[in-house]
């Protein structure tokens, strides 16, 4: 007897359980369509090194892998506009993606301020030339970013709320690029790869001091990519690619599927 009621009480809470997530499920998915959600940025939101870009987007290399586009799929937003672009400095971001933002804008997505601290630049020089070079490289870097790169943030972020007043606005970071002491038998020594690794934050950390000093939220994918980064055995992101030199170290579809769009998805 004891037995049967716990079963049938037993029963009752789960049942409730479930219609309260369903419920909450039926409501998130109301909220999340009633949306309109603009995704801004470069090649980190656009998706390069992905694979399947749509051909219109020319240069741009925008993905229908990227982490954007797997959240309107998932979300079914009322609209969705896609202007992030390989290669954009947040000049690029001011002068060529805001024209789909607007008062009635309520989510925007954007990755930006690698490009401005030489990101491609600091990767050369570190796969091509000395050690000593490459820390100095990512010392200037380190610099920029300290000097240069918080005005020029500032400008994008001001302009976007400027333009979708209501919007929230999440800002995602950049992926720590290599598992230190991993599985890498040749190329950078363990002292370039723990500088490098080292810039990432210092961006990172800059990036979400701009974005805090903004309102908006900054969403850093370091936890998501930790245990994927290149010489972890199970890289998310692409180390140099002599082929296709524009995919280098930029994610994977799986780093888009499992590190951004995660890491967007709880930010949102």
């Amino acid at each position: 007897m004891r037995l049967s009621r716990f079963a049938a009480v037993s029963s009752s809470l789960l049942l409730g359980a479930v219609l309260a997530l369903t419920g909450a499920g039926a409501a998130q998915a109301a909220e999340t369509a009633a949306l309109d959600y603009v995704a801004l940025g470069d090649s980190y939101s656009s998706g390069v090194g992905s694979g399947s870009y749509d051909s219109a987007s020319g240069d741009c290399k925008r993905s229908t892998k990227a982490f954007p586009v797997l959240w309107k799929n998932a979300n079914a937003p009322s609209s969705f506009a896609f202007t992030a672009c390989s290669g954009a400095r947040t000049g690029d971001v001011t002068a060529n993606q805001l024209g789909p933002l607007s008062a009635a804008t309520d989510l925007v997505s954007v990755t930006i301020g690698g490009n401005d601290a030489g990101f491609a630049d600091v990767m050369t020089t570190c796969v091509l030339q000395s050690e000593a070079t490459c820390i100095n490289r990512v010392n200037q870097a380190k610099s920029y970013v300290d000097t240069t790169l918080p005005g020029k943030l500032d400008s994008v972020y001001t302009a976007i709320r400027s333009k979708a007043p209501a919007a929230h606005v999440v800002v995602l970071g950049y992926p720590r690029f290599y598992q230190l002491g991993g599985s890498c038998v040749a190329g950078l020594s363990e002292a370039e790869r723990s500088a490098i690794n080292g810039a990432s934050d210092y961006l990172n950390a800059a990036v979400a001091k701009r974005a805090a000093d903004h309102g908006y939220t900054f969403s850093s994918v370091v936890p998501a990519f930790t245990g994927h980064e290149i010489c972890s055995g199970s890289a998310w992101l692409h180390s140099v690619n002599w082929l296709n030199i524009g995919e280098s170290y930029h994610p994977t579809a799986a780093g888009q599927s499992g590190g951004y769009l995660p890491s967007f998805r709880n930010a949102v």
